[in-house]
């Protein structure tokens, strides 16, 4: 049976990805051996590079667990409920709906906003803003971090491609004829597994990266867009309120 290359497993292992070691070898030891002979193969870089896999794994399973369901809500329905109570002046009651969702990005500036709904237009806005202004650092923080591990986990793969290399020549001027080979195979084996480990972990980060930048600007324009909803609404609703005490019956 063609036996799957050492790196794969290596990659997945250290993804957590669960029956790794009973695919890669049937037994544990076999497969910590795989792993032994891939680090020792691959030489010293390697291991920084493990630090770096570990850091962007982290952070993706970080930033997954609080942009997609901690800051996340469904917008739409969310803001048509809070329109609906608006509209039948219940204030207090739009307010403890976004409480139900405290860490939500969205209910936290619509709340700002649903506080000062009985003040001025300028205090409305200003505290819609606010809220604005407090939330999207959080929603961003840590994403940016993935972009610069894939590009020191490239950087540190390619260094770990040239000392393989430069040891590899160096050590075929140093051992016999017949041995050259084989040193020379040992030296371009530690170069190219750095370089297929820094591309991986590259790819991985700059793949989270990705879906984490689009998920967080979905998040950042639903709250631009409901939040001017939001302040036109409450000023309708003044304007409504104010023409409703002028009128006679």
């Amino acid at each position: 049976m063609k036996r799957t290359p050492v790196s794969l497993w290596i990659t997945l292992a250290a993804m957590g990805v669960p029956g790794v070691a009973l695919a890669a070898g049937g037994e544990d030891s076999g497969f910590m051996g795989q792993i032994a002979e891939f680090f020792q193969a691959g030489g010293p870089f390697l291991y920084v590079n493990c630090v770096m896999l570990c850091w962007g794994v982290a952070t993706i399973i970080e930033r997954i667990i609080f942009i997609f369901f901690r800051y996340n809500v469904n917008a739409e329905a969310f803001m048509a409920q809070v329109q609906k109570l608006v509209l039948a002046n219940n204030i207090e009651r739009a307010i403890k709906l976004c409480n139900a969702a405290p860490a939500a990005a969205l209910p936290k500036v619509v709340k700002a906003g649903l506080t000062r709904a009985n003040r001025g237009e300028v205090e409305i806005q200003n505290a819609v803003e606010e809220a604005t202004l407090e939330i999207v650092p959080i929603l961003q923080k840590r994403t940016p971090n993935l972009a610069q591990i894939a590009n020191l986990a490239t950087l540190i793969g390619l260094l770990g491609t040239i000392t393989g290399l430069i040891t590899a020549f160096r050590a075929v001027g140093a051992v016999s004829p017949e041995l050259k080979a084989k040193v020379l195979s040992q030296g371009i084996s530690e170069a190219m597994y750095n370089t297929a480990f820094g591309l991986s972990i590259a790819i991985l980060c700059m793949i989270g990266h990705l879906f984490l930048t689009n998920m967080t600007k979905k998040i950042i324009d639903e709250i631009d867009q409901y939040s001017v909803k939001l302040v036109n609404l409450l000023i309708s609703r003044q304007k409504g309120a104010v023409s409703g005490v002028g009128e006679q019956p």
